[in-house]
């Protein structure tokens, strides 16, 4: 999900919460959770996509096709860990 998430992120994550095209989304698989944004619904379920597509080793619904509705566990609501970085302006001169 680079460049909008890295690995090791914290994410908090709304539980069952509806999802809407462009939202990210944490769902299950038979291999563990992924966290991949939600591109559109099928009548086979969600088709989900990274975020960069010439990352190496990505795998998205172009490898595994749609995600059903009931493996999409919620849609993360924010990042907080690590925290962004504070931006300052510089002193004046």
């Amino acid at each position: 999900m680079l460049p909008a998430l890295r690995p090791g992120d914290w994410l908090l994550v709304r539980l069952g919460a509806p999802v809407r095209p462009g939202d990210v989304v944490v769902a299950r698989r038979p291999h563990g959770l992924i966290v991949k944004r939600a591109f559109r619904l099928t009548g086979d379920g969600w088709w989900l996509e990274s975020d960069n597509q010439s990352a190496p080793g990505r795998r998205d619904s172009w490898d595994f096709g749609a995600v059903p509705e009931e493996d999409v566990v919620g849609r993360v609501v924010l990042r907080y860990w690590p925290r962004p970085a504070l931006r300052f302006p510089a002193p004046a001169a």
